[in-house]
């Protein structure tokens, strides 16, 4: 899976920039991704050494338009932890 296709785009939240102080980043990434590539396609991108990977799998919410129900698209997101002294420019990403 090439780097571009794993990364989707970043989170851009108050949890994720709140998490940015402490080196810790946050990505909306493809539903097949796994940690490895995920890790892999970091370190190529932003030239910076990933130490710590965590995924989790949202999803979606239940919404209600009229008198049908529909449901948000789930989302799989990863938060990477890059090595002390590191950091990608976030506002570069938004």
């Amino acid at each position: 899976m090439a780097d571009e296709t794993v990364l989707i785009r970043p989170v851009i939240t108050e949890k994720s920039a709140r998490l940015a102080r402490e080196n810790q980043y946050v990505f909306l990434i493809s539903p097949d991704a796994n940690k490895i590539q995920v890790a892999d396609a970091v370190e190529r991108i932003f030239k910076v050494k990933v130490t710590g990977i965590r995924v989790m799998n949202r999803e979606g919410k239940r919404k209600r338009r009229g008198a049908h129900w529909h449901r948000r698209q789930a989302t799989k997101r990863a938060i990477v932890t890059l090595a002390k002294g590191q950091t990608i420019d976030t506002a570069a990403l938004a």
